[in-house]
């Protein structure tokens, strides 16, 4: 793994974190407990500030970084960033996923309890409301969202990670 100071700011971790191998984590980076990186996750606070919630996960291959001087990310709770995503400057709040392969770019915000699917684009400036499904590219509002989805796939999800991360833990 490589986590490394940029220009003084180092990042920090939260409880219960765990950290892949091969995950890169650089510069002003700040997380909650229980988050997860996974392998060749990278995440980059090294032009802006990137904060995060508690139990948030950064699959395998997905990258994190901002905007110098316009755009910092910040992260809510319960969030999973799937494989291969990348979410660049803008704000997720509590209980999002964003799906495999998605991109969300700057200044975007997605409020509570969506799903950015896989393979989606959320353009610059694009406002994701509470309780949605956004797909396609570029991302539209496609559904609004269940009950049942919102507790199988972004609270599983998340609650998921967690126990896996535990199982990599153990096994160091």
């Amino acid at each position: 793994m490589i986590i490394q100071a940029i220009n003084g700011a180092a990042p920090e971790f939260g409880e219960d974190c765990f950290i892949a191998e091969n995950a890169t984590i650089v510069g002003q980076v700040k997380t909650g407990n229980n988050c997860s990186f996974w392998f060749n996750a990278v995440v980059r606070g090294d032009v802006n500030t990137i904060t995060m919630g508690h139990k948030v996960n950064i699959q395998d291959g997905a990258v994190i970084h901002c905007s110098y001087k316009k755009a910092a990310t910040t992260i809510g709770n319960n969030v999973s960033i799937g494989h291969n995503a990348i979410v660049h400057g803008c704000t997720i709040h509590d209980n999002v996923l964003i799906g495999m392969g998605s991109i969300v770019m700057d200044h975007c915000v997605i409020e509570s309890n969506s799903i950015i699917a896989a393979g989606a684009v959320v353009t610059q400036n694009t406002h994701v409301e509470s309780g949605s499904i956004y797909a396609g590219v570029p991302a539209k509002k496609v559904k609004d969202i269940s009950e049942e989805l919102t507790k199988t796939q972004i609270e599983g999800i998340a609650n998921n990670y967690v126990k896996y991360s535990g199982w990599f833990r153990e096994n160091h």
